[in-house]
């Protein structure tokens, strides 16, 4: 059986069950009280140009220019979740946010953002984690770092497998079966999920905590904060309901 592949979870994103998704959530959710209030502290200039990775259908996007963020470039590697990002941005006056198709593991590859530099960048909603191999997830937190002016904010977040009891004892299960080699022989590396649910079929990986401690300080991002999301804000039902606890994450780009 082959092993998830990044062309596996793009085909995933532009399935129609996951652009539908996705949609309905960026007409419906916008920004998470979380999200908004980190975005408020940690990226202060509105007028610095930010870049978004795993936009989607542009859920936060579009919830950034409802808060006057208005150098807004982001991408998604799902063209058909880029696609209704954009016709979101036309129905909200949003035209100048700049939408893309691109692989944040190789962002050079994108012709349109040749020669840019933003001076702040997120990934929200776990989308580093869906990118399949630590290898490739450190080289899209390489080429954030590469794209970003020193100093520059990173926001980003994950699961962590070892935010409750319950968690830390279904995965001293999986390690029993990584050991056994009994485990879904579809997944890559050991913190891998692959499930179905009402987004349709999703890859995820979920890390502890020191594993992105070492990805930051690989990759030239400075840890700067890090917590529970229900440690930064409460919650509307609607937003519980869409997304589970995640750990949100805040580096910056160190200082030349």
């Amino acid at each position: 059986m082959k092993k998830i592949s990044a062309a596996q979870v793009r085909a995933d994103f532009n399935h129609l069950t996951a652009v539908m998704h996705y949609t309905r959530a960026a007409h419906r959710l916008g920004l998470w009280n979380s999200e908004r209030l980190l975005i408020e502290e940690y990226f202060s200039d509105q007028a610095a140009p930010l870049i978004e990775a795993g936009c989607g259908a542009g859920r936060a996007t579009l919830g950034l220019w409802d808060l006057g963020y208005r150098n807004l470039t982001a991408f998604d590697f799902a063209d058909e979740l880029v696609d209704q990002a954009i016709s979101l941005a036309v129905e909200r006056e949003a035209e100048a946010i700049h939408f893309l198709q691109a692989d944040a593991t190789d962002l050079a590859a994108c012709h349109a953002l040749a020669g840019k530099t933003f001076g702040g960048a997120l990934f929200l909603f776990n989308g580093l984690m869906q990118i399949p191999g630590r290898s490739h997830r450190r080289a899209a937190l390489r080429e954030l770092h590469r794209v970003c002016t020193p100093g520059a904010p990173l926001l980003f977040t994950t699961h962590d497998r070892n935010c409750s009891p319950t968690e830390k004892a279904l995965w001293r299960l999986e390690a029993l079966r990584w050991k056994r080699g009994t485990q879904d022989p579809r997944l890559v590396e050991f913190g891998d999920r692959y499930f179905s649910d009402e987004a349709g079929n999703t890859f995820m990986h979920l890390p502890d905590r020191e594993e992105i401690l070492e990805d930051l300080a690989a990759t030239g991002w400075t840890h700067t904060h890090d917590a529970m999301r229900r440690q930064v804000a409460a919650e509307t039902r609607a937003v519980r309901d869409f997304s589970d606890d995640c750990r949100f994450w805040v580096a910056h780009r160190a200082e030349r």
